[in-house]
């Protein structure tokens, strides 16, 4: 797993001309990408540059006059729209402040993630708010932080550490959605989706809490593991289907995953609500236009987008706050699907 840099600003161009044997005109042109420098020329240029870390940023000149106005959100998965939404309540408050908003998908590459970052550091972005990829180290907020900028992870918690993050309840929000099926007299329920990592971890944990609570034993049969996509949960409620002692309801690892199930539930001619019951978790805006409409945990996803904001405006306002965590307290939301 490649590790980015965090010493990169202790080298200058005269450090990456000396290592490249050119002039500093001549890396200049180099890392401009002008025609005027022969390919090889600029390809050795740029192999020094990453030996020594040295980052060019293009907007230096205008950046030692004026401090830069631009945000970097880096978002791990854009074809969700839970992230569109809290997108949308980022951009609001960021914009109304004064700040422009630079936006990313690394469709969960840690490659792309590493691109990514480095391209926001070169243009100097005032900060970061980075919802991480699967598998991100926990160094990278150190890496990032010894840049200068300010970062705030969003919705994936990276572990204990000194970095502001904003994100929902997990647990407490699948424990609230668990009970309800218990309540509503189901004993076989399953969990449909997600693959690894923190949010499913919190996820589950609320989900065996529920039962444990209630006495129902837990069932690792139950737990459907898939991509949290609508294909997945497509294709993971067929799994579930295919169990006996037969499955009643379940709970899912988010609305789109949720939406899926649904449509798996419709081929088999079963009616969410009726023949079996379903929840989602996000209460992204389709939800509410499913058919049938999807009960789920709102988390407020334009809120939460809107609180994370906040948070980092905080922290450029005064780099020396403590650590800062805003968690959505997840509220059930009752439709005709459970």
């Amino acid at each position: 797993m490649s590790r980015i840099k965090s010493d990169a600003k202790a080298f200058t161009i005269h450090d990456v001309a000396a290592e490249a044997g050119v002039s500093k005109s001549t890396v200049s042109l180099a890392l401009q990408g002008s025609p005027l420098i022969r390919p090889e020329t600029a390809e050795r240029v740029r192999e020094a540059a990453a030996r020594i870390g040295y980052v060019y940023n293009r907007r230096a000149g205008e950046l030692r006059r004026k401090s830069s106005n631009v945000i970097g959100v880096v978002i791990n998965d854009l074809m969700n729209p839970f992230f569109a939404e809290v997108l949308v309540g980022i951009e609001r408050k960021l914009v109304d402040a004064g700040y422009i908003v630079l936006m990313a998908h690394t469709a969960e590459s840690l490659q792309r993630q590493n691109q990514v970052l480095m391209s926001m550091r070169e243009q100097n972005a005032a900060s970061i708010i980075l919802c991480p990829v699967l598998g991100t180290p926990k160094s990278l907020v150190t890496d990032v932080q010894g840049w200068g900028i300010p970062l705030l992870v969003l919705v994936r918690s990276l572990g204990a550490g000194p970095y502001d993050f904003a994100g929902s309840d997990n647990e407490s929000g699948n424990f609230i959605a668990t009970r309800h099926l218990i309540e509503s007299n189901h004993r076989r329920i399953g969990f449909l989706g997600g693959q690894s990592g923190v949010v499913l971890h919190q996820r589950l944990k609320g989900y065996k809490l529920a039962l444990a609570k209630a006495k129902i034993p837990f069932d690792e049969l139950l737990v459907i593991p898939s991509v949290p996509t609508r294909q997945g949960g497509y294709m993971a409620m067929q799994q579930l289907l295919a169990l006996a002692p037969r499955v009643t309801a379940a709970v899912c690892y988010n609305d789109i995953e949720a939406l899926g199930a649904l449509s798996a539930l419709g081929e088999r001619g079963l009616i969410a609500g009726k023949d079996f019951s379903l929840m989602g978790f996000d209460n992204v805006l389709e939800a509410e236009h499913a058919n049938p409409p999807l009960s789920t945990m709102d988390v407020r996803p334009g809120d939460l987008g809107e609180q994370a904001a906040r948070l980092l405006l905080a922290r450029i306002e005064d780099p020396s706050l403590p650590p800062q965590i805003f968690l959505s307290a997840p509220r059930l939301i009752l439709r005709q699907s459970a």
